[in-house]
């Protein structure tokens, strides 16, 4: 069927305000009454005008088909997109003036799953529930080793006066829940979309995320720490100082270690309900050799190790 453009039939802009589509539907619902309009289609207009106006008076009906966007082509066939029933309503006794009309195949179509003729008019369903909302959050990786409650300002869509869909900012206080890892959901019952006329709220689902840390990256409930270490730490043996979010404790590493390997401290990484572990990386940095000694110092190294880093690669 075609798309019915319901801004274009009252002669508004799709962006005018509430008084502006009432001024026009009284006007044309004047101009085109069956009882006084001597135009040959001034039922059909009537109809069209009325339907119109049944949806672009109602802030959330025509929030819901200004959504329709880039779902329509002025002139082609117009199929409503997958579970668009937004719970909109008609209700069956009191109808005066616009809401009087027959709804239209395309009407039934956008919003069929909502309306259902009854004898005496359209039943409404007043308890549908909200829409959830989704948004992301980022929080220190310090928030989830211990817990914490953070504020937020987020930006969500609402009805302005007019019924235009607009972004509002909202401040809320979350509870960081201890143990919390980066890509979980935490879900905030009610805080989303309003519900039809007696349908609850949805609900708003925060999507955590952490900041970049100085230290340390999360992978799960593990933390992993890339750790450098002098060549005769490595070489030789040492015991370093790490730091965990838990403290400072000491870290052995065993003679012969190579660059790139891990060592895992149990237990020191994200607490859960699994309690990750922390992983350092060690990444060997050369001391620096501008000075005469220092490179008196690896002529020397290079002479009596006689050491081939590439032996493997064969001849």
């Amino acid at each position: 069927m075609e798309y019915q453009d319901y801004y274009k039939t009252m002669g508004v802009s799709r962006d005018a305000t509430a008084q502006d589509i009432k001024r026009a539907y009284q006007k044309l619902a004047r101009k085109y009454h069956p009882d006084v309009s001597k135009e040959a289609d001034a039922e059909a207009r009537f109809k069209e005008v009325g339907e119109a106006y049944a949806v672009l008076k109602d802030p959330e009906k025509r929030a819901a088909y200004d959504q329709l966007g880039s779902n329509w082509k002025a002139g082609q066939d117009f199929t409503a997109p997958p579970g668009w029933d937004a719970g909109f309503e008609f209700h069956g006794s009191g109808l005066h003036g616009a809401d009087q009309f027959a709804a239209s195949d395309f009407f039934e179509s956008l919003f069929g799953g909502a309306f259902r003729q009854q004898p005496g008019g359209f039943r409404d369903r007043t308890h549908e529930r909200g829409e959830d909302h989704h948004a992301k959050v980022l929080i220190d990786l310090e928030n989830a080793w211990s817990g914490a409650t953070r504020q937020f300002t987020l930006r969500v869509p609402e009805l302005d006066d007019s019924g235009m869909l607009r972004t509002k900012k909202r401040t809320i206080d979350v509870r960081i829940p201890k143990g919390v890892k980066q890509g979980q959901h935490i879900r905030l019952a009610g805080l989303g979309a309003p519900g039809s006329t007696k349908g609850k709220p949805g609900d708003l689902y925060l999507e955590v995320e952490f900041k970049p840390h100085p230290l340390y990256r999360a992978d799960g409930h593990d933390l992993i720490i890339e750790l450098p270490v002098a060549p005769w730490e490595a070489a030789l043996g040492a015991s370093v100082k790490l730091p965990t979010p838990g403290g400072t404790v000491e870290l052995n590493i065993p003679a012969g270690t190579s660059s790139g390997s891990r060592l895992r401290l149990k237990g020191r990484g994200i607490p859960g309900g699994t309690l990750g572990d922390l992983y350092a990386i060690l990444r060997i940095v050369l001391p620096d050799a501008s000075t005469d000694a220092a490179q008196a110092f690896y002529k020397r190294m290079q002479e009596e190790l006689a050491f081939d880093p590439r032996s493997h690669f064969g001849k």
